[in-house]
């Protein structure tokens, strides 16, 4: 088996939900960051195998199969196939991680993988009647985020809302509100250092007839004390806020992923390598925590400890969902952690949160020397992924 590596990664600014990029469809801005990467990458895009792309709603203007409806407003051939990846908020992330067994296979020598999500554009959905003509009211559902029209067979239990089962990790862990508004502020800070500071500048690309050049949920100068005014979001008495939890965001990444030949044919050398993949199952109500096993499997396939990474990125869906994650890894250095910010900061746009989670964790890594890295978010319904990388110089 040959191996499968990243050479090059661009994304959009993350808009805020009614923000900067709500008037941009979701297919556009996929093709946009297609389009980016080719440029970017100088890479010609008839060579391309395959574009696997995330999307975690597929409810309005992403349906159809985004992946390919990209690669088509794109203005790529029509030659290039292109597929849709769901698993909710891991869906750029799986989309990776087939990518890379799809090089390593042989079935293919060049993949763009990555995704996208507009939740400020999500529509809201409703059932068809059981006959016609019905003279009663109809009910319309929302498809931003979490459940909708709900199978009765599924136990109550597990249907509760993100917010709500994040409040139950917090129990459970023992985390209270100041510890996740002190990550949150956190998370805010250190991206807006690395912005002032350039680390964005070279893979984050504007969208087209927008005004946004950075992520627009970022607050550089909030605080702990700020966020500890907030009002909790789920319980009356909690303490997951609208601080400390990830925003509803817009926005799309892309990733280019080859062989070990694609360096010769493009003139570029990569920037690391697929070295370990892990998936996960957990209680729904317990989905923040799927990163935690997720991650022991892909270290073990990578054939490395937790002493061995230089660099992790964590998706930061709620700030005590990552604390929890955090607590269920005792033998990592927290300090590693996010260290040009988190979802917290920079957005959550769903389906393109895992490609942005490998494409910055790459750049870091060759930033600080760093041999091996990791990469893993929660997901709803209670999954976990999670993808070792390897530096390649």
């Amino acid at each position: 088996m040959t191996g499968a590596f990243l050479y090059d990664g661009v994304r959009t600014p993350f808009g805020r939900y009614g923000g900067g990029l709500a008037g941009v469809r979701p297919d556009d801005l996929a093709a946009h960051v297609l389009h980016a990467l080719a440029e970017h990458a100088e890479l010609d895009p008839a060579t391309v195998d395959d574009v696997l792309f995330g999307a975690a709603n597929q409810a309005g203007e992403d349906n159809r199969n985004v992946g390919r409806m990209a690669a088509l407003l794109a203005g790529w051939p029509t030659s290039v196939p292109g597929s849709t990846v769901n698993r909710l908020c891991g869906s750029s992330l799986d989309a990776v991680m087939q990518a890379a067994r799809t090089i390593e296979t042989g079935d293919a020598e060049v993949v763009v993988a990555g995704g996208v999500e507009s939740m400020s554009r999500a529509p809201w959905v409703m059932t068809k009647p059981p006959k016609g003509f019905p003279a009663t009211d109809a009910t319309l559902h929302s498809t931003t985020l979490g459940w909708r029209m709900v199978n009765p067979a599924m136990p109550a239990p597990w249907t509760v809302s993100l917010g709500e089962s994040t409040e139950l990790l917090a129990e459970r862990f023992g985390i209270d509100r100041a510890a996740q508004d002190e990550f949150a502020a956190r998370s805010h800070h250190l991206a807006a250092t690395a912005w002032d500071k350039g680390f964005y500048d070279d893979h984050v690309v504007q969208v087209p007839d927008t005004d946004l050049v950075r992520d627009e949920p970022l607050r550089p100068d909030t605080t702990a004390a700020k966020l500890a005014g907030l009002r909790p979001s789920f319980r009356e008495t909690g303490t997951v806020t609208a601080g400390n939890a990830s925003p509803l965001s817009d926005g799309a990444c892309a990733l280019l992923l080859g062989d070990e030949g694609l360096a010769d044919r493009i003139g570029r050398a990569p920037l690391a390598r697929i070295a370990g993949r892990g998936a996960a199952g957990v209680d729904p109500d317990e989905f923040g925590i799927g990163p935690v096993q997720a991650a022991r499997i892909a270290l073990r396939r990578a054939g490395i400890g937790w002493d061995d990474l230089g660099v992790v990125e964590l998706n930061e869906a709620f700030a005590a969902q990552s604390l929890a994650c955090l607590a269920g890894w005792p033998e990592l250095d927290a300090g590693i952690v996010n260290v040009n910010g988190g979802a917290l900061a920079l957005g959550h746009p769903l389906g393109a949160s895992g490609a942005r989670l490998v494409n910055q964790l790459a750049r870091e890594m060759r930033r600080r020397g760093s041999r091996w890295g990791l990469a893993a978010l929660c997901i709803g319904v209670g999954q976990g992924l999670a993808v070792v990388v390897e530096a390649t110089s």
